[in-house]
Parts: structure tokens; C-alpha cells; sequence
């Protein structure tokens, strides 16, 4: 599509300019991005209101509706954000490494911006900013693709970037945003390789694999979470009830609530009907195998798919097994690799779980809700990838840099 290849155009040149910024005119930019962010609430709420109007339109609901959502708190909580970034290290020209050879070269490895980054997102237009403000800190250049569900609210968003850039003397280009929320457009970003170096998808895993099996650009594979809470037969039954109702409900639309439930068959009789009853409380509906469905009478018997779903709803599967080694090989098997928990007072079985599970982030004793950039210290993140090559986990700065090789000689030939 030609406006995508005009946009990365501009995007390739405002990269040499945002590049070599320092830190200092890197922060003002989004300090003041977070005061218009708050000015200019009402006007973000204005257009966030017509994709809420167009979105039942559209027949969206539930936790699509939640995502997509804003209110006053939550434009606060994004400015909020953008200043927790601005306090956070900036990661660009990091001396990761200097060793000197036998002949004289001396060798260093520093942190530089991966130069343009691609985003194609659904129905979240706190991303536009977590993106945006992040690219910015790192040096890099962002190229923009939401969801049409979110795109009054995006371009509301994006706008105000634009007012802060240029307010700084800056190019404009370096935060753009796709007017073209097509299909198309979303295929046509997948080619980029002459302006994007990376691309990276956020949002269900429909359209996750579709980047990932079509894009040509690099990919950083995110967002969905089969999460898995395992209540060991040495679990403490109060921990276990707490833990598994806030995995499950404290915001069951997003990649790090859990969906699937194992229990230990030496404590179902007791922990299956003490969890399942603060879950129906809490309007979780519950799919499990015949253990479950007996001990819970609310519950609804399980089919294969549902081991591997993620509901991103109030609905949770469960399952009864044998030992924490058949939880591990469940999870292994089923789950997406994004974040896990154990519940145990067991260390053996908790360091068998830690050791044994493939995920990016593994609990002993603590709701998988915490798998995020703020709560693990980096501020906001850009997602949560589950793949291992690059980045895992939640990318916050560092993971937005590469390496440059730097090399200081004296005259040295080979």
C-alpha cells in the first residue's frame, strides 16, 4: 500500500533524528505528552465515547468492551505511566561490555535503538501511549496499526504525541499511526522490511498467528496466555483459594489471568469445593473433568479444547492430577508459555515446577497478575513476549535496544 510506504519513509528519516537525542530531550517530550494527556482528557473521552457507540454496533462485548474502555482514572493512569518511563534509566548508549584483545583492540558492546518498530494492536488505546512512550525513551521510531474498534481513541492519542513533538522542535513522524485499519493495511505492514526492522502483534491469538505465519518483517510473538494456577497437595487451602480467585477475576480480559486450574488429587475433596466456591460466587463458570464436575456441582463438564483456551472471560477450565510432575507435563503440553503458578508449602515440588515449566515467568505462592512491566519494576511494557529468541517476558526498555559492536584500534591490520 503506498501510504504505508510513504508513512515508513518518514519513519526511516525522523529514526536518525530521535536516534541521537539524549535523555534529557527525550524525557521533556513525554513529560509533556502526560501534562496534555490530562489537559486534554475530555477530548480523549469524546472520541473514546464514539468507539464504545460504533463497538455495540459491532456486537462487541465483555472484555473486548473492557480494553477498550477509558475513563478519567484511566487517562491518569496512562500519564502517570509516561512519567514512571522518564524516571526509569534510559538504556541507550549502555556500555554493556569492553574487553581489550592481545593485539591491541580494544572491543565494546553498547545499546542502541532497534531503529523502527512495528505494532498492529485490537482494542486498546492505552497501548498507543505505553508504545509510543517507550519508542521514545529507547530511540526508536514507532509505526502504529490499532484495531478501527479503538480508532477515534487512537487517533486522539497519537495526536497528542504530534502536539508535544513539534511543541520540542521535533519531527512529528517519529509516532505515527495507520489511518487504514483494513486488512489489508494489516498484510501490507507484514511486508515492511524495507522501513520496519521489527514487528511486533498484540492482542488475541487469532491475530497473532497471522503475523507470525505471514510477516516477512522479524517478529517478537506476544499476549496470549493459557495461564495455569496448580494447588500442590502441600498447599496452604487460604492461599490457594486467594491466589486462584485474583488470577481468575481480578481482570479476566487480559493475557496474564489465569484460565486453567489443577488440583492435586490428595487435596481435591477439600480444596476443589473451597475454590470452586469463591469462583461461581464470583460469576466464574467452571469446566472440568469428572473429579471437578462431583466436587463442584455448579461445574460443567470439560472438552479436550478446552485445556488449551484462553477464555479472556470469566470462565476457568480444571483439572484433577495425580502429582506436581503431571501438572508440569499439563501445563507443558497445553499451556502458551506465558505464565505460570505453583501453590505449595513444598520446596522440592516448588523448585521442581520452577525448574520444569516452560514459561516465561513462573510462580511459587503468587497470583500469575503479576506478570507486567509495572509490577515487575520496568514501568510500561510493550508486551509480553512468549517466544525466546531477543526477548521474554515482560520488554520493557532493554528489550527495545540491540547491540552495536565498537571497536578502538591503533593502527591494527589483519
Amino acid at each position: 500500500m503506498n501510504e504505508l510506504i510513504e508513512m515508513g519513509k518518514r519513519a526511516r528519516k525522523a529514526s536518525g533524528q530521535l536516534a541521537n537525542l539524549n535523555t534529557d530531550q527525550k524525557n521533556e517530550v513525554l513529560l509533556l505528552v502526560a501534562v496534555l494527556l490530562e489537559k486534554h482528557a475530555d477530548l480523549i473521552l469524546d472520541a473514546n465515547a464514539k468507539d464504545l457507540e460504533l463497538g455495540k454496533g459491532m456486537g462487541l462485548k465483555g472484555a473486548i468492551v473492557d480494553r477498550l474502555t477509558l475513563s478519567g482514572d484511566r487517562i491518569t493512569g496512562i500519564a502517570e505511566g509516561l512519567r514512571e518511563i522518564v524516571q526509569l534509566e534510559d538504556p541507550i548508549g549502555e556500555i554493556v561490555e569492553m574487553k581489550k584483545r592481545p593485539n591491541g583492540l580494544l572491543i565494546g558492546k553498547k545499546r542502541v535503538p532497534l531503529g523502527v518498530v512495528g505494532v498492529i494492536y485490537e482494542s486498546r488505546p492505552n497501548v498507543t501511549a505505553d508504545v509510543a512512550g517507550l519508542c521514545i525513551k529507547t530511540g526508536n521510531v514507532c509505526l502504529l496499526r490499532g484495531g478501527k474498534e479503538a480508532f477515534q481513541s487512537n487517533n486522539a492519542i497519537v495526536s497528542i504525541f504530534h502536539e508535544a513533538i513539534e511543541h520540542c522542535g521535533l519531527d512529528p513522524n517519529m509516532v505515527q499511526l495507520v489511518q487504514n485499519t483494513t486488512r489489508e493495511s494489516a498484510v501490507a505492514m507484514m511486508k515492511l522490511n524495507a522501513y520496519l526492522d521489527i514487528l511486533i502483534p498484540r492482542g488475541g491469538a487469532g491475530l497473532i498467528r497471522t503475523v507470525v505465519q505471514n510477516s516477512t518483517v522479524p517478529v517478537i510473538e506476544t499476549g496470549v496466555g493459557n495461564c495455569h494456577v496448580y494447588v500442590d497437595e502441600f498447599a496452604d487451602l487460604a492461599k490457594a483459594v486467594s491466589i486462584v480467585y485474583n488470577a481468575k477475576t481480578h481482570r479476566p480480559g487480559v493475557c496474564n489471568a489465569a484460565e486453567s486450574l489443577l488440583v492435586h488429587e490428595k487435596v481435591a475433596d477439600i480444596a476443589l469445593p473451597a475454590i470452586g466456591k469463591a469462583l461461581s460466587e464470583g460469576g466464574v463458570e467452571i469446566r472440568g473433568d469428572e473429579i471437578t464436575c462431583r466436587l463442584i456441582p455448579e461445574a460443567k463438564i470439560a472438552v479436550e479444547k478446552d485445556w488449551a483456551t484462553e477464555y479472556l472471560d470469566l470462565i476457568i477450565s480444571s483439572k484433577v492430577v495425580e502429582s506436581v510432575e503431571a501438572a508440569v507435563d499439563h501445563i507443558n503440553t497445553y499451556g502458551s508459555m506465558h505464565s505460570e503458578s505453583i501453590i505449595t508449602e513444598n520446596y522440592s515440588h516448588a523448585q521442581y515446577f520452577l525448574d520444569r515449566v516452560d514459561a516465561a515467568a513462573v510462580y511459587v505462592n503468587a497470583s500469575t497478575r503479576f506478570t507486567d512491566g509495572f509490577e515487575f519494576g520496568y514501568g510500561a511494557e510493550i508486551g509480553i513476549s512468549t517466544q525466546k529468541l531477543h526477548a521474554r517476558g515482560p520488554m520493557g526498555l532493554k528489550e527495545l535496544t540491540t547491540n552495536k559492536y565498537v571497536i578502538y584500534g591503533s593502527g591494527q591490520t589483519r
